[in-house]
């Protein structure tokens, strides 16, 4: 157990994160369509053992529950995500009954002294979305924006904090140019117009949610330093272009107002000067920037016969002109993820570093899998490396913060043990911890730390307010 907690700049906001696909289950209740990932879940051999987020940890019914583990934990703020075809089933028409769950939810948070902190989108599409084009079409991006006035006209009276997009690096590398995720294109590099589209849905999600009166709108990217393997010219090469496709093809439009490159920038599959008209609505200024870490990556030239498999999550395709390979030295969660807490102190740096106008910055995710063993006979979770983990990525925010870096605050993934995606539930993330048979909640060792690590932090002279970034008003470009 570390001896003495972090500590972090008085007024910073501590919260946990989950989304709503991976706890809510409820499948078809109360008007709720299918998703993508309804769909792909059904389809022999996509996800470990064969699992599905029907059910997930049944937080539709246990909601409040929930909220009181997030509540006692100290937990000033928690970030969720609205299932999109629970709100709309069709992706259209609104279903006012998957809006009510949403309304009891946030009532619930607030009566905890939480601030609730939705993300629009967190890879559940409505499936009849993707039955005409997906993220593929420029239409959904402005499906989304309907959805984000929806909600805000429901909810903005008592949520003024919004994240538009989560991850959308990922959605597109798994689910558009591979096949680890839903919908499982295989689409290479042609997936490029469904990151665009993306970036599209959250500059339209901006400008609606802003029109409903929201208070602070950001968005939510994963975020990683990534380094060439060698010397070798071609490795230093291989690993800019992996970098700028998945870290700068999704930051540098939002915040620069353009793609890292040209051959990206013309892989966006949108002609001038409609790109150009795009980039101006993507770019307009944020008042916070979500920044999800979880490890670094080591990027070579693929060498001939090397055998790359299994260094990352999913596997890149044999052709591509980048190769993964282990970070050496590095310790490994139960996930196999690197466990590098110098490299969040790198990227929030590089990120300081490279955009002049950068907003405030939130962690909006940072955690890991280690596979708990369950509740012994006393009830207790303990789980020493979690601890270890999460201790040491704090104080990797704190040195960044140390070093200039003006981060806000730091959410922990996840609340709860929940369905993991493609990896199903052996995958535990949880400062919580839930049991698969009964689903019942037992509190780890890591809740408890989490806990006094918020209760030790020296206190904000108005908590409410003092953390909270100045809104922007400015153009493009213009620094919060």
């Amino acid at each position: 157990m570390p001896s003495s907690p972090p500590l972090l700049p008085p007024g910073f906001r501590f919260g946990m994160a989950t989304s709503a696909y991976q706890i809510e289950g409820a499948a078809g209740l109360d008007g709720k369509g299918p998703s993508i990932w309804d769909t792909f879940t059904a389809r022999p051999g996509t996800v470990r053992h064969g699992e599905d987020a029907r059910t997930a940890i049944d937080h539709y019914h246990r909601y409040e529950e929930d909220v009181t583990h997030i509540a006692e934990a100290g937990a000033h703020d928690y970030r969720f995500s609205l299932s999109w075809p629970r709100v709309m089933p069709e992706g259209g028409a609104v279903n006012p009954r998957g809006l009510d769950f949403y309304d009891r939810l946030v009532d619930r948070l607030l009566e905890a002294g939480v601030r609730p902190v939705p993300t629009l989108y967190h890879w559940d599409l409505p499936q009849a979305l993707e039955d005409a084009g997906g993220w593929m079409n420029r239409a959904t991006a402005h499906a989304l924006a309907r959805y984000a006035t929806a909600v805000a006209e429901r909810l903005g009276d008592r949520v003024h904090d919004w994240i538009t997009m989560n991850e959308m690096s990922v959605h597109t590398l798994y689910g558009y140019a591979l096949t680890d995720h839903a919908p499982a294109r295989g689409l290479g590099l042609a997936a490029l117009p469904a990151a665009h589209h993306q970036l599209l849905a959250h500059g339209l999600a901006v400008q609606a949610l802003r029109a409903h009166g929201a208070a602070r709108t950001g968005v939510a990217n994963q975020h990683f330093p990534v380094s060439p393997a060698g010397g070798d010219p071609a490795d230093t090469e291989a690993a800019a272009l992996f970098s700028d496709l998945t870290n700068w093809t999704f930051s540098d439009p939002v915040l620069r107002g353009d793609y890292p490159s040209e051959l990206i920038r013309s892989a966006t599959g949108t002609a001038e000067p409609r790109l150009a008209e795009d980039l101006e609505l993507i770019s307009a200024p944020l008042d916070f920037y979500g920044v999800n870490y979880y490890e670094p990556t080591v990027i070579e030239a693929p060498r001939e016969g090397k055998d790359y498999r299994g260094v990352m999550e999913v596997d890149i395709p044999e052709g591509l002109p980048f190769s993964p390979v282990p970070v050496a030295g590095a310790e490994r969660t139960d996930f196999g993820w690197a466990i590098v807490p110098s490299a969040l102190t790198g990227i929030l740096r590089e990120l300081r570093d490279r955009y002049p106008a950068l907003p405030p910055v939130v962690v909006t995710e940072n955690g890991a899998s280690f596979h708990d063993a369950a509740p012994d006979a006393r009830g207790r979770v303990a789980d020493p490396r979690r601890i270890a983990y999460l201790d040491g990525h704090l104080r990797a925010v704190a040195d960044a913060v140390a070093a200039g870096a003006d981060v806000r605050g730091y959410y922990v993934w996840s609340a709860f043990d929940n369905f993991e995606w493609a990896a199903g539930y052996d995958e535990r993330f949880g400062l919580v911890h839930v049991d698969r048979a009964t689903l019942r909640r037992t509190r780890k060792d890591s809740w408890y730390w989490y806990r006094d690590v918020i209760a030790a932090q020296p206190p904000a002279p108005d908590r409410a307010a003092a953390p909270d970034p100045p809104q922007t008003t400015g153009g493009p470009g213009a620094p919060s």
